[in-house]
């Protein structure tokens, strides 16, 4: 049996050794981070409140802006933190923690994609059964098993990873903690356990990915039938954009979590994990919300409500009526 030595923590390198560079890196992704929380938050309050949003499409991009949010505040506050005391180190329990929570929320957040996908199905290709079939309490069902699922699929992924203990080197070349790393410093053999739990990775991707490709399949083909061409645009404008995030964030949590490890790591590596954590979080406000008419509208009508126009005037004209009468009477006293 060799001898080896039990890691019991591990040190993260970020994107450069230079302290300099490190703070620089930090400050940049806090301020990225900052923007993400404030366009998702929006889109939450607006969903929240307006009652013209009072809909499965927008029920679904509330609940995929708090995957977002979520899956954003994993590794960039930690990363910030770290740049700024230059302490990269993270024990093994908070990589293990760090992993379940990130796994958990890509899991759902592909599963909220699905599901919007399936309802973009609906609304195009049985459009008069769409009341019927996507009822609160479906909608409500969808998005539970999309957090569940999520929460077990997290668990079962980090249980198995973390089954082996780790020896060799403790350093992870990313500036969160990724599986790919991890196998690459497993001291065992066989990884029967990490394989099963990227097999089943590997499985319920493929199946939401089937999923919205057939969906999509009957979308365009029901599209396509429309006589006139602005039909035509505003059916595609509700779903290239869902089809846009899809694929972007599936494609990046596919190279982060089901890439096979290598013995030497790439600045691809670390280019697609920045890409995954910060580009779908960022976009998805962009793209498939705040570029929404309906959205801007019930912007406008938030707006109008903390600032209801001729707000300021009364005010300024209250101080001045303030302001006047108390003249007046420093004046009687005076006298």
């Amino acid at each position: 049996m060799p001898n080896f030595t039990r890691i019991t923590a591990f040190t993260l390198t970020g994107f450069s050794d230079i302290q300099e560079l490190q703070t620089v890196c930090g400050v940049s992704f806090l301020v990225m981070y900052l923007a993400i929380l404030m366009s998702n938050f929006l889109i939450i309050t607006l969903i929240t409140l307006d009652l013209k949003l009072q809909t499965p499409m927008y029920f679904f991009l509330k609940n995929l802006s708090l995957f977002d949010v979520f899956l954003v505040s994993v590794p960039i506050p930690n990363f910030f933190v770290n740049s700024l005391t230059h302490n990269n180190s993270i024990s093994v329990q908070g990589c293990a923690f760090q992993i379940l929570l990130m796994t958990s929320f890509s899991a759902g957040e592909i599963f909220v994609l699905t599901a919007m996908s399936y309802d973009r199905y609906i609304a195009i290709c049985c459009p008069l059964q769409y009341e019927v079939i996507m009822n609160s309490g479906i909608c409500a069902l969808m998005v539970v098993v999309s957090w569940v699922t999520g929460v077990l699929f997290g668990t079962v992924y980090t249980t198995g990873t973390f089954s082996t203990p780790f020896c060799g080197s403790n350093v992870i070349p990313q500036f969160f903690c990724d599986v790919p790393s991890l196998l690459r410093i497993s001291c065992s053999e066989t990884l029967g356990a990490i394989y099963t739990s990227i097999g089943i990775g590997m499985f319920l991707c493929m199946s939401c990915f089937i999923c919205v490709v057939i969906s999509y399949f009957y979308i365009f083909s029901t599209v396509l039938k429309i006589p006139t061409s602005k039909g035509q645009s505003k059916a595609f404008s509700t779903c290239i954009p869902h089809l846009t995030v899809f694929t972007i964030f599936i494609a990046t949590a596919c190279f982060v979590y089901l890439k096979l490890p290598s013995d030497v790591p790439s600045i691809t590596d670390r280019l697609f994990s920045v890409l995954y954590t910060l580009l779908p979080p960022a976009l998805n406000p962009l793209i498939y919300s705040l570029r929404n008419s309906d959205v801007k509208c019930a912007l406008r009508r938030l707006q109008q409500n903390l600032c209801p126009r001729g707000s300021l005037h009364l005010t300024l004209q209250s101080i001045c009526q303030w302001y006047s009468a108390s003249q007046v009477t420093s004046k009687i006293f005076n006298s």
